[in-house]
């Protein structure tokens, strides 16, 4: 049933109340700046043509919240120019995954698969929900650049993702390149329920070339800070899914202690206030009273 405007405008100024202004987007997580120690690929695939890459970093949701808006900050060759970006948006693996396909059931780690050495908090098989430049009301971006000939210590590039045993390659080598930010805009925007996630982004360049995601520092030393269960960033190609490979522990690898990175990415939306659900609740209990007929003495 539709709600008269007066009530639609009673309820809008409970959740007034209860926020002190109007419902805002408001940034809630962020990795800070890159640290410029590795740069992975990541985009999508292009019919006949280009293969698909994706890297993956995470982020934990502990209530319901609807994404507006991301950035991104990677490395882009000189003289390239950004024809489409992708977002999906991922659940942890074992959900929307086979676990049938790894070393054991549920609960037996690590779930390692003939082509990976263990599928234990890698990205799920499959995307939960993506947004697309090329996709009409999905997705809108702009860019901004950074700073020119910046240069990453090491790099993960197309033909750099193997499967086991010879996953453990050093990575591709330092990789320059114009540092750029992308800014997305969700036209349509994402709405996720408490949860552990990873975020994708993927670029297409116009003369073939490829983006590459610049890592953050692990533990997080910016942006909204470290927290509990940061997980380290993942990467795949189109020959390797359903499976994923870490970054630092897979590829790169080393000793005694293999390196770990996160991502450069942020992210915005709309989190309630803590107590509006209880507040709210109140509100529209006391205009259900409000509209009550009046008995007549």
């Amino acid at each position: 049933m539709r709600k008269s405007s007066s009530a639609a405008a009673a309820v809008m100024g409970v959740v007034g109340l209860v926020s002190g202004q109007p419902a805002a987007a408001t940034p809630f997580f962020s990795t800070g700046d890159t640290d410029g120690k590795i740069a992975t690929a990541t985009r999508p695939g292009v019919p006949g043509g280009a293969f698909e890459i994706e890297s993956a970093d995470d982020f934990i949701l502990t209530q319901p919240t609807t994404l507006t808006s991301a950035t991104f900050t990677g490395l882009v060759p000189h003289n390239s120019s950004t024809l489409d970006v992708v977002v999906e948006i991922y659940r942890v693996f074992p959900a929307d995954s086979n676990v049938g396909r790894t070393s054991g059931p549920n609960t037996t780690p690590p779930f390692s698969t003939p082509e990976v050495p263990t599928r234990l908090n890698s990205p799920s098989d499959v995307a939960l929900v993506s947004r697309n430049s090329a996709s009409p009301g999905e997705l809108s971006f702009t860019t901004t650049g950074l700073q020119t000939d910046f240069t990453s210590n090491n790099s993960v590039q197309p033909g750099g993702i193997h499967p086991k045993p010879g996953q453990t390659t050093g990575g591709n080598g330092a990789v320059t390149g114009d540092e750029v930010e992308y800014d997305v805009t969700f036209t349509s925007p994402i709405t996720l329920g408490p949860d552990h996630y990873f975020f994708v982004p993927q670029v297409e360049l116009d003369n073939g070339n490829n983006f590459l995601w610049l890592s953050a520092p692990k533990p997080i030393t910016g942006g909204t800070g470290p927290f509990v269960g940061d997980l380290q960033s993942w990467t795949r190609d189109e020959m390797l899914a359903p499976d994923w490979l870490r970054v630092g522990t897979d590829i790169v690898g080393g000793s005694p202690t293999p390196p770990t990175f996160n991502e450069t990415f942020s992210l915005t939306g709309i989190v309630p206030e803590p107590g509006t659900l209880a507040v709210f609740g109140t509100g529209l209990l006391g205009l259900v009273l409000l509209g009550r007929p009046r008995s007549r003495r």
